[in-house]
């Protein structure tokens, strides 16, 4: 990651300039060393800014114990200056963070963002052109290649028209990507036109000059483009040149080395050593996001067909197309759960206008707030009669938001939110009261019926994908009820909001069936 900027303070800009180009030139730790005092002492947009830079080097690192505390400041800091280039920016690398945390929804959710940012900007500028680029790097990391090339065809489109340096916009890792996602799946013909497409363009770069004008890991992609080329046994002009000095392009990004092992193993395959290749993949670290899952297993299948090995090789491919596979079943499993989240909002929307519109509703889950409810009860309370409230508290929600960040903890909000509005009754009413507690009121309702929709909420919330939307941080809800009526204890919702909450306090110290 990392390119042209858009300027900010005159002392910030030039410090910040210096740190893109140190990583443009691969050197993120050198990088990351020089931002720290800026970080220290920039306020404003500049920490804005400084923050967006600092999220560059911890991914391009995989420090990621980090990303979460930096996302959420880097977040907070664009709140007061939403320029469209760096809100765009942000989403982008809060695709990568949720990609790499193992949450393929909160990476679409960021990626969607991201283009809608980008999509309503009119004036460009080089800010505008760094984010297409690096929305495209983060389309193509989670295996969504058209819309990489597309939005890298954004960039380039935006950038020459700025005059800006084609070598920028060179991005081959996003083709090499394209095309092993091809061969994994068993496209090897398609895979071979990419990857020769590549290598031709590494051609006409060297013939330009412009190969001292490229990051060192585009480089290395185009070193890998040989290797894996020849590792597949294609041959060619080109093809018979030494991809060793790219591989080992100066570069200490995670994606470098990467690239640079798995090109090692390629060239082992090509050169008939397929017992070192073997042996380099059972000792490879490398990240499932810079070339597939699937990748390691299908250089696995073709080391064993160079040892003559075909029963393991046959089996190393189908786990390879198994793993490739996986990502689509994760899409389609996303799209219904998208449809039926589309039709919760909508009947949350509904509800919301219902209930006498935005200064009534909740902002991030569409639920009437906590002025709403009093009012619903007022009225119902104002007809004689009585209602049951129950407060949700939610059980693990604390972890997601320092395990996963203030990001993900809204999408669990969001989500519980669906939830509650699902499996509740037509004439039920759901408001967010605050935090993560939500209210429920039944009207006319036995002690029974209450206990068997507190089953049911419980249910519900509890069969949710958490570990999709949220890995390692199961989330659970715990309710506490109280009756409000004329003639009883109970007359307003403040005084049954601490009745139900004692009462939920009381539930959450239960021991509870494994």
């Amino acid at each position: 990651m990392g390119g042209p900027r858009v300027a900010v303070g005159v002392g910030s800009a030039a410090e910040l300039e210096h740190v893109r180009n140190l990583l443009l030139a691969g050197r993120c730790a050198e990088a990351g060393g020089i931002l720290q005092p800026i970080l220290a002492t920039s306020t404003g947009p500049d920490l804005a800014d400084a923050l967006a830079e600092q999220l560059v080097v911890l991914i391009n690192l995989r420090r990621g114990d980090e990303y979460s505390a930096t996302m959420d400041a880097a977040f907070e800091a664009a709140r007061a200056y939403p320029e469209p280039a760096r809100v765009g920016l942000l989403h982008a690398f809060a695709a990568l963070v949720g990609l790499h945390s193992g949450s393929l929804e909160t990476c679409v959710w960021h990626l969607v963002l991201s283009a809608r940012t980008l999509n309503a900007v009119e004036l460009t500028d080089a800010g505008i052109v760094r984010a297409w680029h690096d929305l495209a790097l983060a389309y193509s990391y989670a295996g969504f290649h058209g819309h990489a090339l597309g939005a890298l065809a954004r960039a380039r489109t935006i950038g020459a028209g700025l005059g800006m340096p084609p070598g920028f916009f060179a991005a081959p890792d996003i083709r090499v990507r394209h095309a092993v996602s091809l061969d994994q799946f068993g496209d090897t013909e398609g895979c071979s036109r990419i990857l020769r497409d590549v290598v031709q363009d590494l051609r006409l770069r060297r013939l330009g000059g412009e190969l001292g004008l490229l990051r060192p890991v585009s480089l290395r992609a185009y070193g890998y483009a040989i290797a894996r080329l020849a590792a597949l046994g294609r041959h060619g002009p080109m093809l018979d040149s030494d991809p060793r000095p790219l591989l080992q392009a100066a570069d200490d990004s995670g994606t470098a080395h990467d690239l640079a092992v798995l090109g090692a193993v390629c060239l082992a395959i090509a050169e008939h050593r397929p017992i070192e290749a073997l042996a380099r993949l059972e000792t490879a670290e490398v990240a499932d996001e810079t070339l597939g899952a699937a990748e390691g297993h299908r250089l696995r299948a073709l080391a064993y067909v160079a040892a003559g090995d075909l029963a393991a090789a046959y089996d190393a491919d189908r786990q390879a197309c198994r793993i490739a596979g996986a990502s689509n079943e994760k899409l389609r499993d996303l799209f219904v759960e998208g449809m039926a989240a589309r039709v919760d909002h909508d009947e949350l929307r509904r509800r919301a206008d219902w209930y006498a519109g935005a200064a009534s509703t909740d902002p991030l889950t569409g639920l009437p707030n906590r002025w709403a409810l009093e009012h619903y009860v007022n009225q119902l309370m104002a007809k004689g009669e009585s209602l049951v409230l129950g407060v949700c508290d939610l059980d693990g929600f604390k972890a997601v938001n320092t395990v996963h960040g203030h990001l993900s903890g809204d999408l669990v909000l969001q989500r519980v939110a669906a939830v509650l509005s699902r499996v509740m009754r037509r004439d039920d009413f759901v408001a967010r009261y605050g935090g993560d507690e939500f209210v429920v009121v039944l009207a006319t309702t036995s002690q029974e019926e209450a206990s068997e929709i507190a089953r049911r909420i419980v249910t519900a919330v509890s069969c949710e994908d958490w570990e999709s939307l949220v890995p390692g941080t199961p989330v659970s809800v715990t309710i506490g009820w109280a009756g409000i009526s004329e003639e009883g204890p109970i007359t307003t919702v403040a005084e049954a909001f601490v009745a139900a909450d004692h009462e939920m306090l009381k539930a959450k110290e239960m021991p509870r069936a494994c």
